[in-house]
């Protein structure tokens, strides 16, 4: 089984949940049009000033989804 790597946007400001909320929808778009596994994306509320949107991919596609919609960091999920 190969690793899996949270990518996260960060938003800031008042309207930082609705703008996470949002972007999570265009990343469901994109692993659709690309056919990626796995499915996993989602956005958090941090404080309200604060969310993050996020997806999960593994190793291998890493870097093609890193060059194409440059998320702000990552971690291993």
């Amino acid at each position: 089984m190969s690793r899996q790597i949270k990518l996260i946007w960060d938003f800031r400001g008042p309207a930082s949940a609705k703008t996470a909320e949002h972007h999570e929808i265009h990343l469901k778009e994109y692993i659709i049009a690309e056919k990626l596994s796995p499915n996993i994306t989602g956005f958090e509320v941090l404080n309200e000033m604060y969310a993050i949107a996020y997806m999960v991919v593994t190793d291998e596609t890493m870097i093609q989804v890193r060059d194409a919609l440059k998320p702000h960091r990552g971690e291993v999920f």
